[in-house]
């Protein structure tokens, strides 16, 4: 239990430093699995005299200890992190580095304790049922984190939950070695012949743990496009996950005095096949389709619990057998007299190591290369050559037992064959694919390294550009609009802009807005996906001005957070418009001390404007992005886009001094000639004059403090806002949020300056 709410709250503080790209998390999940792959090696060979439980209470000691010590010494060591980081394979090293210092040491610990607890235990069977209770631990404290201690606490009361919890741990193992003897050898041999070559074992429970994590990888990714990929779906999933490996592991302990094991771990690895099979079909053919209340319930507990029955269905089956792998692979080469804790840490050090191999194949190189259809076949092959391995030389004098294997072979290359593709629709629209099926045409689909992107056409010639199951941009009228508000706000009010610096591409119509003004001399835009600006530039080059292929424009492939964190660079201009905040990280992107990034990234007189939705989205979450952004930016002004006259979605904007816009310097502006260009833009998305543009204005920092009273700022301590949002995805409140920000809103006679006639103007038509 506390090793997933210690490994939930590293990887989002890391991710904080480090990014949440692929290779960020490929090396974070290294890490966290090396440390205990290590431990499992490592400790078992070290014969202490104390007893077991007394060595196993004080790694639990220790786990504590190291984790305290990564709570406090964390921000020092990401200032030393982003001192010395660089891009490519050095920024590579270093992240290494600094996801060593942090997790290494409490991992090892972690990977000590199941071998040492197992030195008591009694029966090769026990070794399961502890592995079991470990997992069962798991469960408990991904959904603990997940849903209670870092939606209501913080990651520092979370950690020091966990670390009380080992403490006591430690207490209630120190008092039962005083009453319990220890054991260090296995004192139940496994019936039926021992093979004495253990290689097919270790090589088979390594595949196991390459397919487990593997799959896991594929299958997270499909899930959290189908359910929408807040904190909660990854947590339901990891723990579903988890539930299937206890439920086996505890199975498989039991099956170990009843057959061979040796056997039953070649068999277990044929019958994954089938489940393989079962969860490739549930994703793709059968859950995209099922209709129940999950998209209009406003009761978010009942919303996550019919995503829990989805995921339960999909991935349960096959995680029963990955789960009974380990006791039976444990059985299968344990002898009387060994030491148990090395027996049974080396299964573990496979299962480990093959778990990090799988992982990281999957999600660096399969999935980007050929895909997740291709590499779900790749994986159940993969579990096929595992069972042969095991049982061929358990079979070769059966001749009735090899032609069954041979059979199975057969099968699994036909399952693997009949694995259905990903369907564009799925990418394109997530869990409304069943609303959207067959409405659109889909004319690009692929899957990234960090990202799955598909781009839709729609009857009327809209074209949609879709990011892992939802809408990001589309050409309708309306967000085409707040696209470009996002650009031509800050450009027009900026007395001389010269660089900016874009977070995300999307459609790049926000980026593309600054390609019209002919004093910007350089954009930077930095974006999580490589497929995304080709693919947007081929089907929205008309919408944004082929803003990739501009020779003004420089894409750097980063987290966003990371590059800003890590960059020298200066802007005169910063225009955000990152993913949804309910997904699963982008609430970095909405923290105080990003927003606080941010202005010191800006020079002097610089603009920052930021996309915030109002749809798919309750009143707890607007209040904190906005307190959040006031807090940042105290001068900072909110700026509506609506949709046939209802609220729909917000820029906000912020500087570092006092707004004051001079209407009259801002026209002529407008009216130069090398400002045409400006004034078509504009004219595109029905801005036909400064009026209509102005006329957004929806409040100030002070005018919206009333309202804004009392609600939870995010920070990087507790990403607040990624738990807010994701409890209200399924609210329909965009235009009654818009109203009552607008009670608030005084008329901005302080902001607006210049000939009176033109502020009467602007005033009188915000009056109305």
């Amino acid at each position: 239990m506390c090793a997933l709410i210690y490994e939930v709250v590293w990887y989002q503080l890391l991710q904080l430093a480090i990014g949440s790209t692929s290779v960020s998390l490929g090396i974070l999940l290294a890490t966290f699995m090396g440390g205990l792959c290590i431990g499992s090696i490592w400790f078992p060979r070290i014969r202490l005299q104390e007893h077991p439980l007394k060595i196993y209470a004080v790694l639990e000691l220790g786990i504590a200890a190291c984790a305290l010590l990564v709570q406090l010494s964390l921000p020092s060591l990401n200032r030393l992190y982003i001192a010395g980081a660089e891009h490519g394979m050095p920024g590579m090293l270093w992240r290494g580095v600094l996801a060593a210092l942090c997790m290494l040491p409490a991992t090892i610990l972690m990977g000590a304790s199941l071998p040492s607890i197992v030195r008591w235990a009694r029966g090769v069977s026990w070794w399961g049922y502890l592995y079991t209770g470990n997992i069962a631990g798991a469960v408990i404290g991904c959904l603990l984190a997940g849903f209670y201690l870092l939606r209501i606490y913080n990651m520092a009361t979370a950690t020091y939950f966990a670390a009380a919890i080992n403490v006591v741990v430690a207490a209630v193992s120190f008092l039962l070695a005083s009453s319990l003897s220890g054991s260090s050898d296995s004192e139940e041999s496994p019936e039926g012949p021992v093979d004495r070559s253990h290689w097919p074992i270790y090589l088979a429970i390594g595949l196991s743990g390459a397919t487990a994590l593997g799959a896991e990888v594929v299958w997270t990714r499909l899930l959290s496009m189908l359910l929408l990929g807040t904190v909660y779906v990854f947590s339901i999933i990891l723990a579903v996950f988890l539930i299937g490996l206890a439920i086996g592991s505890g199975a498989g302990s039991w099956l170990i005095k009843r057959v061979r094991p040796q056997l039953a771990l070649g068999w277990c690895q044929i019958l994954l096949l089938f489940g393989f099979a079962w969860t490739a079909y549930m994703i793709v053919d059968v859950l995209p389709f099922w209709k129940d209340n999950a998209l209009t319930t406003l009761d978010p507990w009942h919303m996550y619990y019919l995503d829990l029955k989805r995921v339960i269905l999909a991935i349960l089956p096959p995680t029963l057998f990955w789960g009974a792998s380990f006791p039976l692979a444990c059985a299968a080469i344990a002898k009387p007299g060994e030491d148990s804790g090395r027996t049974a840490g080396a299964i573990y050090a496979a299962n480990t190591l093959g778990g990090i191999v799988g992982a990281l194949a999957v999600s660096l190189v399969l999935i980007p290369w050929i895909g997740s259809q291709q590499s779900e076949r790749v994986l159940l092959i993969a579990s096929a050559i595992g069972g042969v391995i095991v049982l061929v030389p358990v079979l070769r004098r059966s001749g009735l037992g090899l032609a069954g294997l041979a059979a199975s072979v057969g099968v699994a290359c036909l399952l693997a064959w009949s694995v259905d593709p990903v369907p564009g629709e799925l990418i394109a629209y997530g869990r409304r694919m069943a609303l959207n099926a067959g409405q659109s045409k889909v004319l690009y689909a692929a899957e990234g390294i960090n990202s799955s992107v598909a781009i839709t056409e729609w009857p009327n010639n809209t074209i949609y550009v879709n990011v892992n199951g939802h809408v990001e941009a589309t050409t309708e009228i309306y967000d085409m609009k707040l696209q470009r508000m996002v650009g031509h706000l800050p450009a027009l009010l900026h007395p001389n802009p010269k660089s900016v610096l874009g977070i995300g591409f999307g459609a790049g119509v926000s980026a593309g807005t600054f390609t019209r003004y002919p004093g910007i001399q350089k954009i930077t835009i930095c974006e999580i996906e490589p497929l995304i600006p080709p693919a947007s530039t081929r089907f929205f080059g008309d919408a944004d001005y082929r803003v990739a292929l501009d020779p003004r424009t420089h894409i750097v492939f980063d987290d966003a957070r990371h590059y800003l964190l890590t960059t020298t660079d200066k802007f005169d201009i910063i225009a955000s418009d990152p993913l949804d905040v309910f997904i699963k990280g982008t609430a970095a992107l909405y923290s105080k001390e990003y927003f606080d990034a941010v202005k010191s990234h800006l020079n002097p007189g610089g603009m920052f404007t930021l996309y915030v939705p109002l749809y798919e989205t309750d009143e707890p979450t607007i209040k904190s992005e906005l307190a959040t952004f006031f807090e940042a930016f105290p001068y900072g002004t909110v700026w509506a886009n609506t949709r046939n006259g209802q609220g729909y979605d917000m820029v906000f904007m912020g500087q570092l001094d006092p707004l004051k816009i001079n209407i009259d310097a801002a026209q002529e502006r407008i009216n130069r000639d090398d400002h045409a260009a400006v004034r078509e833009s504009l004219r595109e998305i029905g801005v036909n004059s400064l009026l209509d543009l102005f006329s957004t204005y929806a409040g100030n920092a002070s005018d919206l403090a009333p309202w804004t009273a009392g609600a939870a700022l995010n920070a990087d301590g507790d990403l607040r806002l990624s738990y807010l949002a994701g409890w209200g995805i399924n609210s329909d409140l965009e235009d009654v949020l818009y109203r009552k920000m607008l009670l608030y809103r005084t008329l901005p006679v302080s902001i607006f300056t210049g000939s009176p006639e033109y502020v009467e103007k602007v005033l009188t038509h915000l009056t109305n």
